[in-house]
């Protein structure tokens, strides 16, 4: 019986990674969120402790009391602008708790899968492959990359999975994202500027919730990119949602990232080579059609 302990299990990786580990035999899940359990399944299944990850104790205690072989930190701040203008919250979520993380890791033999981003990148030579060198150009990216290198050059067995723009759907419907962003706009008729000069990868949640799985079952070490295989623009992501639901594409203009006023700066060109996960993991993502569709069956249910 494999030992997993999850944070951020409220979160929508967090939620799809105990949704799928659920269906695993030899599997024993610790959910841990800050705050209230939200997941929706029944709670004999695995077991919930209320955990912040910014509170070194509370992290020592809960990892010594259950010493699980893994831990995956899906825990962070992720809010690219509210990093920028809150870096003592980032730099404590991303950066702080890890060190705690790591500590606790240390001390019970845990293999740790930490969670990053291309946002570690400048978005000039994007795609990247894993051994591409980190230049971030915001302070979640700095968080998120001074995150990685206290993994790496810690002591215990680790791994760390980079992922970019995650879509999904979250159980209590808690979080948007570009899909139902589009639907719902062109379906109320509204007109919607969408950015066509900046370039990713973008990823369905079941999928990297499977990518981690993969390497949590096999503490596979080193990093992985996790992400879609189709490299698109916002833009793009948009038409292909409204041609998927038959909505009015007319409604959709292209508008440049110099249109919006963001506090953080967003590379303009990531998106990840994902080889290494598909051949040393198996990994392997829908193409971003099929994760339209995938939505769609979710929303229908």
């Amino acid at each position: 019986m494999k030992k997993i302990l999850i944070t951020g299990s409220n979160g929508l990786l967090g939620q799809k990674l105990v949704e799928l580990l659920l269906t695993k035999k030899k599997v024993e899940i610790i959910a841990t969120a800050r705050g209230k359990n939200r997941l929706p399944f029944p709670e004999e299944a695995y077991t919930f402790e209320a955990m912040d990850i910014t509170n070194k104790e509370e992290v020592e205690e809960v990892i010594g009391k259950y010493k699980p072989d893994v831990v995956v930190n899906t825990a962070a701040m992720t809010n690219v602008d509210q990093c920028e203008k809150d870096k003592e919250n980032c730099w404590a979520q991303n950066v702080t708790a890890v060190e705690y993380i790591l500590g606790a890791c240390e001390k019970n033999d845990a293999f740790l899968l930490h969670l990053s981003t291309d946002f570690i990148f400048d978005g000039t030579q994007g795609p990247y492959n894993e051994d591409a060198e980190a230049n971030p150009i915001s302070f979640y990216g700095w968080s998120k990359w001074a995150a990685e290198k206290l993994v790496m050059h810690s002591k215990v067995k680790w791994a760390i999975a980079r992922t970019i723009l995650v879509y999904g759907i979250a159980h209590d419907m808690s979080r948007s994202n570009i899909i139902l962003w589009v639907k719902n706009s062109l379906e109320s008729g509204k007109n919607i500027n969408v950015v066509n000069d900046q370039w990713r990868t973008p990823t369905l949640a079941e999928d990297l919730a499977k990518g981690c799985a993969l390497i949590a079952e096999k503490e596979a070490e080193g990093v992985y990119n996790l992400s879609g295989s189709d490299l698109l623009n916002p833009y793009q992501m948009a038409v292909h949602t409204a041609d998927y639901f038959g909505l009015d594409k007319s409604l959709i203009a292209e508008a440049t990232a110099a249109t919006f006023s963001q506090p953080a700066k967003r590379p303009p060109r990531t998106g990840f080579d994902i080889s290494k996960a598909r051949e040393v993991l198996g990994y392997n993502p829908v193409s971003f059609k099929e994760g339209i569709a995938f939505l769609a069956s979710q929303l229908n249910k």
